[in-house]
């Protein structure tokens, strides 16, 4: 099978859309394109450690438990390496070893390392002996075919709407398979993810059988598969899929996976968070390929359904344990909220997605709100131990593991931090977008030209951001630099949420010192000019401490006041107050708060300080606040986000 070239191929990372070089229009893709994580080199005191941790901790402790678990084994007995049974918990349990191979794949691109390096092709090795000839691949059944997983069924796919997850399984593959492809130029990974792949075009399809999956991310997968081959069976597979749902597939699940109606004719986000977000995903893949306008619009439907009764301020979604998915239209309790780290990754792929068909900021502002809190929450300070479910509120219940049974989030931590310098940029032949603020230096390519920009700052702790643009010669284009909606009168699109204590705040913006003239446009600051070497872009963003008031219809958050300063969200926290609670706090409205950076702790925080009320006898104490992410690094004890603000 003709393969891309590999300096040509369009490569799909975890949840971004890289074009190739010679195709600028992207006339059948992404009207926006990114600019690749590989071009973009982070030097802040943010995420850069955080990118380095995960290559040097994450990582590596992922890949020992996948030994440790016996994930690894079920690869070597189902093929014939070793003698066994099918030793860990679910079905499932593959995609770790494919998720962390993404993730270090992604990690090599930045930090070459010759052992981890081989020590994915010793796993790919395991996982090519563990395929069938016809392409299967599950060890679960391979190892006893007899008495696979009981989740399995006694025939390949007689289970998969429900609880096989065969479907799934390919999906984590081919993604991986496809990231160590472009890291490495290596083909051996790649060659096992088109013989599943064309296992599952000859298996499914019309006139064939009929599944939808019980768990989406083939879809993703087959798309990124057909943009590395040019095999246009795998798009087509990927729309038959998600076309499949709400057709009375046998076994099927309903709203749990969003297969209860047909995609076009679905208006709100339910079921399970992390199925949804994926599915939501693949759809607007499918559709900017395909020009599909029904899948866009309903889309739009289910995305301002989230945004105005199922988003929590931390950019957490999924509120509910049970299903690990959406509740009711404002159900949004906060010490018993789910977020699962998962939800929240999937969350930063849809709005990406959004982002690149339609040119909005606003899915930026719900992407940034999410990244600085309810994503990053999900993995500590030092990279070792990780929250699967992320609420808002504790009594010391919660604490961080080193790994779970069901190890979904610590594997797909690995493979989303080292991408995230590639959605600091999206460019069109005349356009380049700055979507996030991040000290980095970045290589563009517009309209067959080189360009470098540098971002200096200090983000976000501080809001200046100066950018430096050096493109080769000369050369007209517009730049257009997203204004955060924590600027505004509220920190997220939608309803749910608004800022108490000020009006909106001014950016200041300035080009080489001088007053910039710009224009608004979709939350954008958009300057034209005739860039030349030298020219310094200025944007100034106030850093104020605001206070969020939920809509009255969210009860959970009634009387309330959570805290944001720039894109980051605050809690209360037990070792911060003497007497280690924190759930009895009043913060009086008229009482002013500061702000204090101190390098020293969390790895390095802004703190609010001030002084707050304890509830029983109105005592006053002295009131600090670290950020949300930043919770649990200091062992279990009380945590609140939502801090009582009138007493009762």
């Amino acid at each position: 099978m003709k393969l891309i070239q590999t300096t040509l191929s369009i490569i799909i990372l975890t949840g971004m859309l890289n074009f190739p070089a010679q195709s600028q229009s992207a006339s059948n893709d992404y009207p926006i394109r990114p600019v690749p994580f590989t071009l973009v080199k982070v030097t802040d005191n943010f995420w850069a450690p955080r990118i380095k941790l995960n290559h040097e901790v994450t990582i590596p402790i992922a890949l020992k438990q996948c030994y440790i678990t016996g994930r690894v084994d079920n690869f070597k007995v189902a093929g014939g390496l070793q003698e066994g049974k099918f030793c860990t918990q679910y079905p499932f349990d593959d995609t770790d070893i494919y998720k962390i191979i993404e993730g270090a794949s992604y990690s090599l691109q930045t930090t070459p390392d010759p052992n981890l390096e081989a020590r994915l092709d010793t796993l790919i090795g395991y996982v090519g002996k563990a395929q069938e000839p016809d392409g299967y691949l599950y060890t679960s059944r391979t190892i006893d075919p007899a008495h696979p997983h009981k989740w399995s069924g006694t025939e390949r796919w007689e289970m998969e709407s429900d609880l096989s997850h065969e479907l799934y399984n390919s999906g984590h593959l081919f993604e991986a398979a496809v990231a160590h492809f472009q890291a490495t130029g290596k083909r051996s990974f790649l060659e096992i993810a088109i013989k599943n792949a064309d296992l599952l075009v000859k298996t499914f399809g019309p006139g064939k059988l009929m599944r939808s999956p019980g768990h989406q991310v083939v879809e993703m997968g087959l798309v990124k598969m057909y943009r590395v081959t040019g095999q246009k069976e795998y798009l087509d597979l990927a729309g038959f899929f998600i076309d499949s749902r709400g057709q009375n597939s046998p076994h099927a699940r309903g709203e749990y996976s969003q297969d209860h109606i047909p995609v076009i004719e679905q208006t709100e986000a339910v079921g399970h968070a992390v199925r949804a977000t994926y599915l939501y995903s693949g759809m607007a893949d499918v559709a900017a390929i395909t020009g599909n306008q029904a899948y866009v619009n309903a889309l739009g439907k289910i995305w301002d359904d989230l945004i105005n009764y199922k988003l929590y301020i931390t950019g957490g979604i999924g509120a509910q344990a049970g299903h690990e998915g959406f509740g009711p239209k404002y159900d949004l309790p906060n010490m018993s909220a789910y977020n699962e780290t998962c939800a929240s990754i999937g969350e930063i792929y849809w709005n990406y997605r959004l982002f690149l068909l339609h040119g909005d900021s606003k899915y930026f502002d719900v992407l940034e709100q999410i990244l600085y809190n309810g994503m990053i929450s999900g993995v500590s300070q030092i990279g070792d131990r990780f929250f699967y479910p992320n609420p808002l509120e504790s009594k010391g219940q919660h604490k961080r593991s080193e790994w779970f049974g069901c190890a979904c989030c610590p594997s797909n931590v690995c493979r989303f931090i080292p991408s995230v310098p590639g959605y600091i940029y999206g460019q069109t032949d005349s356009r380049l977008y700055v979507n996030l603020f991040v000290q980095s230096k970045a290589n563009v390519t517009m309209s067959g030209e080189k360009l470098e920009i540098e971002q200096t700052t200090k983000y976000p702790w501080e809001g200046e951001v100066k950018f430096s643009i050096n493109p080769e010669k000369a050369k007209s284009f517009e730049l257009a630099l997203r204004i955060p909606a924590w600027l505004s009168d509220k920190p997220l699109p939608g309803n749910l949420y608004r800022f108490s204590d000020s009006p909106e705040t001014k950016f200041l913006l300035k080009l080489n010192g001088k007053p910039a003239k710009y224009k608004l446009e979709n939350g954008f600051a958009v300057i034209s000019n005739q860039w030349k070497k030298g020219d310094v872009v200025t944007l100034s963003l106030p850093m104020e401490i605001r206070r969020v008031v939920a809509n009255e219809k969210l009860v959970a958050d009634n009387n309330k006041v959570a805290l944001m300063r720039g894109p980051i969200v605050y809690c209360a926290e037990w070792p911060d107050y003497q007497d280690k609670h924190v759930l009895n706090l009043v913060l009086e409205n008229n009482v002013p708060l500061k702000s204090e950076y101190h390098p020293e702790m969390l790895g390095g925080v802004v703190l609010l300080k001030g002084e707050a009320k304890k509830f029983e006898n109105r005592t006053k104490v002295n009131f600090t606040a670290i950020p949300y992410y930043s919770w649990a690094n200091r062992g279990a004890g009380e945590m609140q986000v939502w801090i009582d603000n009138k007493g009762k």
